[in-house]
C-alpha cells in the first residue's frame, strides 16, 4: 500500500512524499504562472509568452533541459542558473508558420538543484489559416526616449470578398495603430497596419498586442491579434540593473560595480543607497562611461535585502537613474539535529539537501 505524509521544516516549506517519490511543489512555487491562452492568431504572427520564474531559496537552482509535448512550440530557457533572488524566463514560441487550427502543448521543465523535480507548464492556441500577418509582429529594437518610431506590417486575408477590418484596439496609451485597404480581387483582400510607439513610451521591454476587429461571422474569430515588441533605452543606462548583492552573513562585505553610459561625456553627481550599510565612489571626471563601485557591508540585521540605488548625473535632460538591488542576510544556520524520515523504499535525502525558502511567506506563488 502507497502512503502519504508531509515533513514540515523548520523553515516554513512543506513538502510531501507519496511511496518513495518527491512531490514538485517546491519547484513550481517558483513560477508566477503554469498556463497561458494565445486564443486565436494569424498564420505567420510572431507570437511568444513568457513564464517567469524566481529562486526563492538560499541553494542555486538549476535547469538542465526543457522539452514539448508538440512540435508547435519551442521552448527556451533565458538562464538556467539561478543563485537566490535571481529571476530567469521560459520562453514559448508558437510556430505559426508551419500549424495551423487547434494547438495546445505541455512544456516540461526538468530541475537537477537543488533537487531533482519537474514542472509542466501548459499553452493552448488556435492559429488561423486565413489571415496572414507579414513581419510577424511591430518589433522596435533600441528606441531613444521621447522618440517616435514606426513600423508598417501587411495583413493578407483569403476568403470573403466582403472581408473587411472594422478597427484596431490597443491597451497602450503609447501605442497607435491604423489600416488602410490596399487591395481586393477574388477572395484576396490586402491591408497596411501601420503601428506607431509615442514619445511618452516608459524606458524599458514593452511586449503587448494590437487586436484587429473584423467582420468575421464567428465571433471567436472576429478578433486577430498582432503582436508589438519594443525596447526603449534611456540617454543614460544603468548595468546591472537590479543589482544582485547575493546571501550574506552579519558582518560580511561584498563589492559590486555599476555602469553608467551615455551618448556623450557626464559626471556622476551623487549616489544615494537605500540605508547606511551602503557606500560609493563617486569619480570627479566626466567621461561617457563612468565605473560606480558599490560596497555593501552587512550589519547585524538579517533578511531580505531590498530598495534602490539612487544615481544623479549633470545631464539636464535625465531625471534621477534608479537601480533596484536584491539581497538577503542570513544568519549562520544551527547544527542540524534529528534523523529524517525514511519511505517505503528507504531513507529521503537529507534535511539539508532540500531546498529551504530564504522567505517563507514568499514561496507561495
Amino acid at each position: 500500500m502507497r502512503t502519504s505524509f508531509p515533513l514540515l521544516f523548520a523553515s516554513g516549506l512543506v513538502l510531501s512524499f507519496t511511496g518513495n517519490v518527491l512531490a514538485q511543489e517546491w519547484a513550481k512555487a517558483m513560477f508566477n504562472h503554469t498556463d497561458h491562452d494565445f486564443g486565436t492568431v494569424a498564420r505567420g504572427a510572431k507570437v511568444e509568452h513568457r513564464f517567469g520564474f524566481e529562486n526563492i531559496y538560499l541553494e542555486d537552482a538549476h535547469v538542465v533541459s526543457v522539452r514539448s509535448s508538440c512540435g508547435c512550440t519551442v521552448p527556451e530557457v533565458t538562464k538556467p542558473f539561478l543563485k537566490t533572488y535571481e529571476q530567469s524566463e521560459l520562453i514559448a514560441k508558437l510556430d505559426t508558420k508551419r500549424f495551423t487550427g487547434r494547438r495546445d502543448a505541455t512544456l516540461t521543465v526538468v530541475f537537477d538543484k537543488p533537487f531533482p523535480a519537474e514542472v509542466q507548464l501548459h499553452v493552448y492556441a488556435f492559429i488561423r489559416g486565413d489571415v496572414v500577418v507579414q513581419p510577424g509582429e511591430a518589433r522596435f529594437e533600441s528606441v531613444e526616449q521621447g522618440a517616435t518610431a514606426k513600423q508598417r506590417l501587411m495583413v493578407s486575408y483569403a476568403g470573403r470578398n466582403d472581408w473587411r477590418i472594422l478597427a484596431v484596439k490597443t491597451n497602450r496609451p503609447c501605442l497607435e495603430a491604423t489600416v488602410v485597404e490596399r487591395g481586393r480581387n477574388q477572395g484576396q483582400v490586402t491591408y497596411e497596419l501601420e503601428v506607431t510607439l509615442k514619445p511618452d513610451t516608459p524606458v524599458g521591454y514593452l511586449r503587448d498586442q494590437l487586436v484587429l476587429v473584423t467582420d468575421d461571422r464567428d465571433p471567436k474569430a472576429a478578433q486577430v491579434p498582432v503582436p508589438v515588441e519594443a525596447i526603449v533605452v534611456p540617454g543614460v543606462q544603468v548595468r546591472p540593473n537590479p543589482l544582485t548583492l547575493g546571501v550574506l552573513s552579519p558582518g560580511q562585505s561584498v563589492t559590486r560595480q555599476l555602469v553608467v553610459q551615455a551618448k556623450k561625456p557626464f559626471r556622476v553627481l551623487s549616489a544615494v543607497g537605500p540605508d547606511s550599510r551602503f557606500q560609493f565612489t563617486v569619480p570627479e571626471s566626466s567621461r561617457p562611461v563612468q565605473l560606480i563601485p558599490v560596497i555593501f557591508t552587512a550589519d547585524q540585521t538579517t533578511g531580505k535585502i531590498a530598495g534602490s540605488i539612487r544615481l544623479q548625473t549633470d545631464l539636464a535632460d535625465q531625471l534621477a537613474l534608479e537601480v533596484g538591488v536584491n539581497g538577503q542576510v542570513v544568519a549562520p544556520a544551527p547544527p542540524a539535529t534529528g534523523e529524517v524520515p525514511a519511505g517505503e523504499s528507504g531513507a529521503l535525502p537529507p534535511l539539508e539537501s532540500l531546498p529551504q525558502p530564504v522567505n517563507p511567506a514568499s514561496s507561495a506563488k
